[in-house]
Formats: structure tokens, C-alpha cells, sequence
């Protein structure tokens, strides 16, 4: 395991000792595991919001919430195989989808819109932004918060994008947070994605390409029968292209895809019998085990030190990865039922921002207001806005849009 030193283990607002039979990372688990944002997520959409149904039955579908946890799971192993502390790689999967805004990634581009005048809005910017300032547990000694308080090495590896808006859509700050971006990112290569940062974005991958497709499976959006046939097959590799791998062959993916299901755990059948359910869960677990594998034995060939050290997904690994998402994206996201009700869902965010903003700040939860009444400007005061609806949930974004409208 690599060595953690005290640089690594500071945090930003220094700290009394904690229990010295606890390490500084299993208290910086602790603190996303028993935080609000993270309880959160229960109430925030995956692929389809926590309050729809996917056929019925005692399935439930996974939430943002769920997701973090499988990913957790996941990160940890790979975290403790490839010898990296394996709470800290936890620690981060905990902490990726905790600036996830209600409705996904649909709320996200409606954010994004709105939030034009003060530097965009993306999810993971939203979660430094919680890790270190919105999140209650820490208070500066002038009043302010430093969020979870989290150590230098927990935030990095919870960083997938270590840059701004400026150099691509995808990024990890936004300008207003970038005096604690220096100091999480002080004594790293520029740009530089820790090794942590990459076990957590795979594990977010492997997790979700995995477990959506068993809940599309589950809700008889995704039968097997059509997984077995080849025009179906590529149309499904057609939607993973156009959404996941641009860069990809339409043979290539039917090649492999078409090699992916001959693996005997891919059902014949799915009728959700005891017997089906049995299945589908080796399914998973294989499915699982098959992603995480091949990126460790790939990763221990060339394994280096950390922020120099990357880890190695060979391509077919990440092409099936993606079709897996490819199978989700094709015949449940990009349904027409589905869109209308995302287009449903951005015209609520844009409407409740206009109504928060009308009645500011007596519309704000009390520990939003004094950042609103102490804005510099406009664009500071949009930001206090976004910074309220992202923490909403899918169920309270729509009662407060009720509550607003009377």
C-alpha cells in the first residue's frame, strides 16, 4: 500500500485529534456516510426517478443513493486489490454523485442553462462545492463553513476532472472554489487524475452499466430474447456509439457485444421466477467480477506510484462496459415517453429558479440566506439560487415548485 503522509492527510481547517484507533481516513468515510447530502440521493434520480415504476412488483429501482453504495462496494475492493487504502477509495464513490441536482443528469443541463452568468453548472464541481463548503460539520473561526472538512487526499480522490470550465464541459471546480482546489491539488501534476480518482470513476461505470441494465431487465424494458437478435443488437450498438463511444467501429461493437452474451450467465429468459431472480443476480456479480478483473490484472502490469500510476481498462473491457450503458440508453432513456417527461422536468427547474429568485431570500432555507444577502453580485446571487435547487430532491424540487405556484 502506498504511503500517506501528512501532507496527504491535512485538512483544510485544521482539526483536534481524533480517535487514535481510527485512521484519518476511515473518519473522513464516516463523515460522507453520515452526511445529508448522501442521505439525499434516496430521493434522486438514477435512471428513472425513485417514484416511478418499472413494471411493478417488488422491485425497486436503484436511486442515486443505492448507486453510490454499489459503487462504494466495488471501489473498495479494487481500491484494496490494486493497494491503495481502500477507505479512501471508498470515501470517494461515497462522495461522486453528491452534487447530482434533482432529476439526474436532465436537471444538470437545466442548471447549466441557468446558471450561464456564474460559470455553469456540473455535477461534479456541485460536490467539491459540498464537500467543502455547503455541507455542514465544519465552521471556520469567522463563521464559515469548510464543509466535511475532508483531508487532501479524500478530496483529490474525489475529483474526476482537476480543472475549470475552460478547458472542457466536463470539470471538477468552479472559479469561486478554487482557493481550496489549490490547496486539495498542492504538490500534483497539473491536470493529473489521482490513481484513487480513476478506481472511483471506473467503479462508477462498472456499477452502473451493471446494475441499470438489471433494473431494465427487471421492468421488461430489456427482454433477453432481443439481446439474441442481431438486428436488435445493432441498433443497440448504434445508440452506444452515439452516446458512449464515439470513437468506436459499429463492427467492433457488434463483435463484441455479440461475444459479451454467449456467456452462459446471460439469461434465456427473464420472468422474474425465484429461479430468474437467482440468475440475474450471477449475472451481476459476473458482470462485476469480469470488469473489475480485467482492469486489475491490466493495471498490476504497469502499476506505478500514485498521480503517476494509471489505471489500464483495455479497450474491449471499456467498449463492453459501455454497451452495457448502450442497452439502457436505447430502450429506456431514449423512449419518447421518457424524453417528454425530462422536458417535463427542465421546465420545473427553470420555473421553481424563477420563483426562488422572485422571493429571495426569504424563499432560501435559512443556511442559504446569508449567502445571498452577502453576494457580491448578481452572478454570486444565481449561484446561492442553483446552489438551493441542486440540493433539493425530485420529490421536494416538486412540492416546493407546488408550494411556490400558489
Amino acid at each position: 500500500m502506498p504511503y500517506y503522509d501528512d501532507h496527504d492527510q491535512e485538512r483544510w481547517i485544521p482539526e483536534p485529534p481524533g480517535n487514535p484507533e481510527r485512521s484519518a481516513f476511515e473518519r473522513d468515510r464516516a463523515r460522507v456516510l453520515h452526511s445529508a447530502a448522501l442521505r439525499r440521493l434516496a430521493a434522486k434520480t438514477q435512471v428513472v426517478g425513485p417514484a416511478e415504476s418499472l413494471g411493478g412488483g417488488q422491485h425497486i429501482p436503484r436511486t442515486r443513493l443505492t448507486h453510490s453504495l454499489e459503487c462504494a462496494q466495488v471501489g473498495r475492493e479494487m481500491g484494496a486489490t490494486l493497494g491503495v487504502d481502500p477507505d479512501l477509495v471508498e470515501t470517494a464513490c461515497l462522495a461522486h454523485d453528491l452534487g447530482h441536482p434533482p432529476f439526474g443528469h436532465n436537471g444538470e443541463m437545466a442548471l447549466n442553462a441557468l446558471s450561464a452568468s456564474c460559470g455553469g453548472f456540473e455535477g461534479n464541481a456541485q460536490s467539491l462545492r459540498l464537500l467543502t463548503r455547503l455541507e455542514a460539520k465544519v465552521l471556520t473561526e469567522d463563521g464559515r463553513s469548510a464543509g466535511l472538512n475532508l483531508t487532501r487526499a479524500a478530496l483529490d480522490a474525489s475529483i474526476k476532472y482537476p480543472w475549470t470550465c475552460e478547458k472542457s464541459a466536463k470539470f471538477g471546480v468552479y472559479d469561486d472554489d478554487l482557493p481550496v482546489f489549490r490547496w486539495i491539488r498542492d504538490g500534483a501534476p497539473d491536470g493529473r487524475v489521482s490513481f484513487e480518482a480513476q478506481i472511483m470513476d471506473w467503479a462508477d461505470d462498472v456499477a452502473y452499466s451493471v446494475h441499470d441494465l438489471e433494473d431494465a431487465l427487471h421492468s421488461g424494458h430489456v427482454t433477453p430474447e432481443a439481446l439474441r437478435s442481431p438486428i436488435e443488437r445493432t441498433l443497440v450498438c448504434e445508440t452506444t456509439r452515439t452516446w458512449y463511444a464515439p470513437n468506436a467501429d459499429l463492427g467492433e461493437l457488434e463483435e463484441i457485444f455479440a461475444k459479451l452474451i454467449t456467456d452462459p450467465l446471460w439469461p434465456r429468459r427473464f420472468e422474474a421466477t425465484l429461479a430468474d431472480l437467482a440468475g440475474l443476480k450471477a449475472l451481476t456479480s459476473g458482470l462485476i467480477g469480469r470488469f473489475c478483473r480485467s482492469a486489475q490484472t491490466a493495471t498490476k502490469e504497469v502499476y506505478g506510484s500514485r498521480h503517476r500510476a494509471d489505471l489500464v481498462v483495455p479497450r474491449a473491457t471499456r467498449l463492453e462496459c459501455a454497451l452495457l450503458k448502450g442497452v439502457t440508453a436505447h430502450y429506456v432513456m431514449a423512449t419518447r415517453d421518457h424524453n417528454a417527461n425530462q422536458a417535463r422536468q427542465r421546465e420545473l427547474i427553470s420555473e421553481l429558479a424563477s420563483m426562488i429568485t422572485l422571493g429571495a431570500p426569504g424563499t432560501l432555507e435559512p443556511a442559504f440566506r446569508p449567502a445571498f444577502l452577502n453576494a457580491a453580485d448578481d452572478a454570486a446571487r444565481v449561484r446561492v439560487v442553483i446552489d438551493q435547487i441542486a440540493s433539493l430532491t425530485d420529490t421536494s424540487a416538486v412540492a416546493w415548485h407546488r408550494r411556490l405556484s400558489r
